[in-house]
């Protein structure tokens, strides 16, 4: 037989019959606590910040080009089917609806997966068919987070002829 002062108590009732174990006081965290983290953690966010910061305007470009590319890619399709890039009065939505003005005989089908994307500054890529750039093919570009021709750095156009 197992004498009464070595017998288990019942969980939660191990520490002077008081349930979670603490014998006194309150539990949770003091107001200068808190503070403490507070405070740390806006010293980390102030470090942290703007090195992540600092890369969206590349994030950004490198976006832009990636979709040039395939926008590129997706008028290649339509020319080898139809002949001829879509004119710049059809626009880039005829890689995804059959154009109304000038329907070709060959369209076959959305020659993207999804429609026609917005430049990461949410602006519609510029599109020129024949290019003045590319008198023989196209001009496809985004002027950049100003909107504006020129620039550099994150300003800088994106252009699918460089």
């Amino acid at each position: 037989m197992i004498p009464a002062s070595f017998r288990r108590a019942p969980l939660g009732l191990r520490s002077g019959g008081r349930a979670g174990g603490r014998s006194g006081g309150r539990s949770g965290f003091t107001l200068i606590e808190i503070l403490v983290v507070i405070v740390v953690i806006a010293i980390l966010a102030t470090l942290v910040a703007p090195n992540v910061f600092q890369n969206v305007g590349a994030a950004k470009s490198a976006t832009a080009k990636s979709q040039i590319e395939m926008l590129g890619a997706a008028l290649d399709a339509y020319r080898l089917d139809n002949g001829s890039y879509p004119t710049t009065q059809q626009g880039l939505n005829a890689l995804w609806e059959k154009p109304q003005i000038d329907p070709p005989a060959n369209w076959r089908s959305p020659y993207l997966r999804k429609a026609v994307p917005m430049d990461p500054w949410g602006r519609p890529y510029l599109y020129l068919a024949p290019g003045q750039a590319n008198p023989g093919g196209f001009d496809l570009l985004s002027y950049g987070e100003d909107g504006k021709p020129g620039g550099e750095g994150d300003n800088a156009d994106i252009l699918s002829w460089k």
